[in-house]
């Protein structure tokens, strides 16, 4: 059995939950981040509602990796990667001053509090694939 089964399943269920509140949240109100960084409001807030619409969905793919942790490596790495991305993304607007640093709430809760429990599924799923094309077949 993969290591830490239990523990990958939660942590999925619990992002997929994560996300599919956030997207909707986003999706139904996508002025709030405005509202909460003191920033002008949106002049195509669609755009923001896109955006939640995008990480809700993705909650529906952690579900799946809950459901089928053996056979998520890939799913995962992809949600991984566009927690890995997105701040680089804000960083640049940081930088330039394009937004401002409350702006960082996003990165917060959307990406930096999941790096480390997705690594550590990524690295338990591939060792447990390791272990799995190790053994003869009969």
């Amino acid at each position: 059995m993969m290591p830490r089964r239990r523990l990958h399943q939660a942590t999925f269920v619990l992002a997929g939950i994560y996300n599919l509140i956030w997207g909707a949240y986003s999706a139904l109100d996508p002025q709030w981040l405005f509202r909460f960084a003191e920033m002008p409001p949106a002049n195509y807030p669609e755009i923001f509602a896109c955006l939640g619409m995008v990480v809700g969905l993705y909650g529906i793919i952690y579900f799946e990796v809950a459901r089928r942790p053996e056979h998520g490596a890939l799913l995962a790495a992809v949600g991984l990667l566009g927690k890995v991305l997105g701040p680089i993304g804000l960083a640049k607007l940081l930088w330039t001053g394009q937004w401002p640093p409350a702006t960082l709430v996003l990165c917060l809760t959307n990406d930096f509090i999941w790096w480390a429990p997705f690594a550590w599924y990524l690295y338990d799923v591939r060792s447990y694939a390791r272990t799995i094309a190790a053994k003869p077949s009969r």
